[in-house]
């Protein structure tokens, strides 16, 4: 299983430089050139959503990128520190459009990924996204 991190600030001038890492890398892991696309536009958008959330929360970590490819699976999990509400709670200084602009993040990332897990807590929250990969092609020599 190899692994690749990428930490970066949370700037939304890094999202880009995020996104086109993640295409190389899914590229050499074996995800299919017809994916390439909504690879690049989910990691987009969950990394814009986590440099929102430190932007809003005055977080100055890093956001973190993890690319790793899987036998027959590629996943990316891009994560925060945001300390996050637990189910039925309130998190403080978030206001009802931003709830509802980052449930609409979330709605675009499930729209372009198969396998999505979200997951959220007072130490940050994170999203994986999965696909699947093809062996390479070897030929007789």
């Amino acid at each position: 299983m190899a692994t690749v991190e990428l930490r970066f600030s949370a700037l939304p001038e890094h999202v880009r430089t995020a996104r086109l890492v993640a295409a190389a890398v899914a590229r050499r892991a074996g995800v299919d050139e017809a994916v390439l696309d909504e690879v690049r536009l989910a990691v987009g958008e969950a990394c814009t959503r986590a440099v929102g959330l430190h932007q809003n929360g005055g977080i100055s970590a890093p956001v973190k990128v993890l690319l790793i490819e899987e036998e027959k699976q590629f996943s990316i999990e891009v994560g925060d520190e945001v300390p996050h509400a637990t189910p039925g709670g309130h998190t403080p200084g978030v206001t009802g459009a931003e709830i509802e602009e980052d449930e609409m993040g979330l709605a675009v990332i499930s729209g372009l990924v198969d396998d999505v897990e979200v997951s959220a807590g007072e130490h940050g929250g994170s999203i994986r996204m999965r696909w699947s990969t093809t062996p390479p092609t070897t030929f007789p020599v």
